[in-house]
Parts: C-alpha cells; structure tokens; sequence
C-alpha cells in the first residue's frame, strides 16, 4: 500500500509540474502573438498616418495658390482679396478710433 501511495504522490507531481510547463509556454506563445500584433497595429498606424500627410502635400501643391473658392451663393470668391479688404477695413476702423479718442 505504501506503494501506490508513493507511486501516486510522483504521478500526481509529474502531472503538476507538465501542467505547470504547458501553462507556462501557452501564457509565453500568447504574450509573444499580442506583442506581434501590437506592433503590427503601430506599423500599421504609422503607415496610415504618413499617407494622410502625403495626400495633404500632394493636394497643396496641386491647388499651387489658388485662393479662390465658391461661397454658399454660388459666386466664386478670391480669399486673398476678401483677406486684403477685411484687414484695410480693420485699419480704417482703427484710424476712426484713434480719431475719435483725440477729439474725446
């Protein structure tokens, strides 16, 4: 009887310690693959981000300047001369209030 007892003590040993070695590379093999796909997603970030910026130069460079667009009306409209014509108003606006503050 003491035997089996003791046959059954390293049976049940073996079986905790081959457990204990498959947990072991399966915990091992996992942390490896979401590694793997972690970078992958990085990459893959990187990438899509590099694209973005590279189509936002491309399409800069094919507008080469244009300022003008169309306004909610339909009519097309120059920035740039919208641009000039708010920034002589600002000063003309300023030049009042410096006037207005002297005759004050």
């Amino acid at each position: 009887m003491t035997k089996n007892v003791l046959n059954s003590f390293f049976v049940g040993r073996a079986l905790a310690q081959s457990l204990n070695d498959k947990l072991g590379e399966t915990l091992t093999h996992t942390l490896s693959e979401l590694g793997k796909i972690n970078a992958e997603q990085g990459e893959k970030l990187r990438n899509f981000t590099q694209e973005v910026i590279e189509r936002a130069a491309r399409e800069t460079a094919n507008a080469g300047g244009n300022t003008t667009t169309v306004a909610p009306n339909g009519q097309t409209v120059d920035i740039q001369e919208t641009i000039d014509e708010l920034r002589s108003e600002i000063a003309r606006l300023r030049a009042e209030i410096q006037r207005h503050r002297h005759q004050s």
